[in-house]
């Protein structure tokens, strides 16, 4: 444990000592707030607009209408900046030629791994406790849903390890910053998009596209349900990023 502490320590150091990690949580943060602004506007305007009509609006739910929106628009800025937090985590020491001298240390390949994984996702949860504000806002001025906003976080910290994790191990495989960033945000599209042609497939082959699908895993977290299957399948993909990692690491051992 104490190799994987010091990596930890190491990773950290690294982001917050380059412009990385405060450009990526500007943005998002600048974003978040725009789509809550927003979400809170429309909210009100259409709160208002129900007051003056006769028939109301008894469907009207500030969870529905804004905190669940709030949630999908911050997925999709996950999908974009988390490969710009992952890219630099092993392309950046094979270019440096840093990894040859960390074959060299008395640590384990996991306690890398592990390592670097974790230092990203303890940045990822900075980003995500910088949020908290949102539903603190709306529980302070109206009345807060504590299930949906929990099952909500929980479904984008389990989305978000996810893309850490397949983010790295793309990292792993290329010396280029840019090209492992372009190629996890390749492959976290495919898997975004992958459900979406489900319904053009056979039954099987469609069920099994869902089934793959990150973004159909997300839905009812966003809803305020908590799914085993859901939970299950986000450890599975991070279990099975992390694994490949290894293997990555341990193929270039063998090559030398």
């Amino acid at each position: 444990m104490k190799n994987f502490y010091a990596v930890v320590k190491k990773e950290m150091r690294s982001y917050f000592t380059s412009p990385i990690a405060y450009v990526v949580i500007v943005i998002f943060l600048v974003l978040s707030g725009f789509f809550f602004y927003s979400g809170i506007a429309y909210f009100n305007l259409v709160s208002l607009q129900a007051m003056r009509s006769p028939y109301g609006a008894p469907d009207l739910n500030i969870s529905e209408w804004v905190l669940r929106p709030l949630f999908g628009n911050i997925s999709i800025f996950m999908l974009l900046m988390m490969p710009l937090l992952t890219m630099r985590l092993f392309s950046e020491e094979k270019k440096g030629g840093t990894i040859e001298l960390l074959f060299t240390y008395p640590i384990k390949d996991m306690e890398t791994v592990l390592g670097k994984y974790a230092s990203c996702v303890g940045v990822f949860v900075i980003m995500l406790l910088a949020t908290l504000i949102y539903p603190l806002l709306i529980h302070k001025f109206s009345t807060l849903e504590l299930g949906p906003a929990i099952s909500g976080y929980l479904g984008l910290f389990l989305m978000g390890s996810a893309f850490i994790a397949l983010g790295l191990f793309f990292s792993s495989l290329t010396e280029n910053q840019i090209v492992a960033a372009v190629i996890s945000f390749g492959a976290l599209l495919l898997f975004w998009v992958i459900g979406w042609s489900s319904t053009l497939a056979s039954s099987k082959t469609g069920s099994l596209l869902t089934q793959l699908s990150i973004l159909e895993h997300f839905d009812e977290f966003s809803k305020g349900v908590i799914d085993t299957k859901d939970v299950i399948y986000y450890l599975n993909f991070i279990i099975l990023s992390l694994f490949l990692t290894m293997r990555s690491l341990e193929s270039k051992r063998w090559r030398g």
